[in-house]
């Protein structure tokens, strides 16, 4: 059994992964030339979509489960219970 020379195995290896690397970047580009050339979404949408949705507190049908949920939500990530969380306001950023 021949030895192989640690600088082969480094050299093959760093090569393979250089390879590797330029057809993931030749393959990347090729999709988005692909991608970027069909229509995907209709101009009517695209202009809908743009428009900012405006929510008043009317808008929430039952405010008071709303409230209790983004008390639940905020007291687990804090790791805490929600009955000593105080939620002095809820503004839509």
């Amino acid at each position: 059994m021949t030895n192989i020379s640690p600088v082969f195995v480094l050299l093959l290896g760093m090569g393979t992964v250089f390879f590797g690397l330029f057809c993931l970047i030749v393959l990347i580009k090729l999709m988005s030339k692909v991608m970027g050339s069909a229509k995907t979404v209709p101009a009517q949408a695209a202009s809908a979509a743009a428009e900012p949705v405006k929510a008043k507190a009317a808008d929430i049908p039952d405010r008071k489960a709303f409230d209790a949920a983004i008390a639940a939500a905020i007291a687990t990530y804090m790791g805490g219970e929600p009955q000593g969380l105080r939620i002095r306001s809820i503004k839509k950023v």
